[in-house]
């Protein structure tokens, strides 16, 4: 793979595991972050800090964006100017108009812009498509997906809906671009959520989402999603059934896959980022495809359309929260990041 040159913008958790992706993968790299970070944590992977974001994009064949998600439009489309493929952490914005505005921009401008919906990595959802793309399941009717972890009062951005839109589409789009990714389009959302919404969170906060997703085939998927107190283990779990059959999962009751939260592992781990027996980092596998692609490779398993995709479902499920009606979801996204039709949905 040809060495890339990377400007990793942002110095928090999730850039702890974007760093030594890249660095495995040979890219050299220039992090910056406005918080001063950025030169311990580059020091730490033998990389190298910038003192500003302009420096660290200036020449960059890729600019991965770690940052919180309000920021993630101006960066994004200020590294798509200056020529740089990106890698943006999800969701790529908070409203859809602005996550449609960075895919169209991505392909005026003739670069690759890549959501960082990782879960598609992860070995137990990585088969869950497998096997229900092949049809194992027969015709799949109703799924429920659950995420639990505990709430990240590391970073008071979280807790502001203003800032990361709160569980619904801060956590829970995770789940929310599996279902559509395994089932297809989805026409309707009806969403609830309770518990602390405001910044800053407390320790102890508690904060909860349920949404669920009509698609167009019919099938309905439920998501729940939970920030639950500090010594709350990571957990996720699917259960899936179909015409010929059904498939469960729960990543703390299976040994290969078990997950746990990062706190207490020492100095260096990341806060509220999922680890575990997964034989190669998800995080790992999910940039060499993106790099790959960089290059010139193979598209990978995720695309912008995708990623804007999540971004109409999770929206939509922030607004039938905030009304209790439910949302239907206007047509999809063309594949060139073009709008077919309005990207924000209308109430029912």
């Amino acid at each position: 793979m040809a060495e890339l040159d990377v400007a990793l913008i942002g110095a928090g958790g999730i850039a702890r595991t974007h760093l030594p992706a890249w660095t495995a993968l040979g890219a050299r790299v220039r992090v910056y972050s406005p918080d001063g970070r950025a030169p311990a944590l580059a020091r730490e992977f033998g990389q190298s800090a910038a003192g500003s974001r302009e420096e660290a994009v200036e020449g960059a064949d890729v600019v991965d964006v770690c940052t919180p998600t309000d920021t993630h439009p101006e960066i994004t489309l200020a590294a798509v100017a200056a020529g740089a493929h990106v890698l943006c952490e999800k969701p790529l914005a908070l409203h859809p108009a602005d996550a449609a505005e960075m895919a169209a921009a991505a392909g005026a401008a003739g670069v690759r812009l890549y959501p960082g919906h990782v879960v598609r990595w992860f070995p137990a959802y990585a088969r869950l498509h497998t096997l229900v793309t092949g049809g194992g399941l027969g015709r799949v009717a109703v799924a429920r997906f659950t995420r639990t972890g505990r709430y990240p009062t590391w970073s008071d951005w979280f807790a502001d809906p203003a800032r990361s839109g709160g569980i619904l589409v801060d956590q829970m789009i995770h789940d929310m671009d599996i279902a559509r990714w395994l089932f297809g389009e989805v026409v309707r959302v009806h969403a609830r959520q309770s518990g602390h919404l405001t910044a800053p969170a407390p320790e102890g906060a508690v904060a909860t989402g349920t949404a669920v997703l009509t698609h167009a085939t019919g099938a309905l998927t439920q998501v729940v999603g939970v920030w639950a107190p500090p010594a709350t283990p990571f957990r996720t779990t699917f259960h899936i059934a179909g015409t010929g059959g059904t498939v469960r999962h729960d990543s703390l009751a299976s040994p290969g896959l078990r997950v746990v939260g990062t706190a207490g592992q020492g100095a260096g781990a990341a806060e509220g980022i999922p680890s575990g027996d997964f034989g190669e980092s998800p995080y790992l596998a999910q940039i060499r495809e993106f790099a790959d692609a960089f290059a010139g490779g193979a598209e990978p398993r995720v695309s912008a359309a995708d990623g804007v995709a999540a971004v109409r479902i999770a929206a939509a499920a922030a607004e039938s929260a905030r009304t209790g009606r439910a949302v239907e979801l206007a047509a999809p996204l063309a594949a060139d990041g073009a709008t077919d039709a309005t990207p924000e949905g209308a109430s029912a």
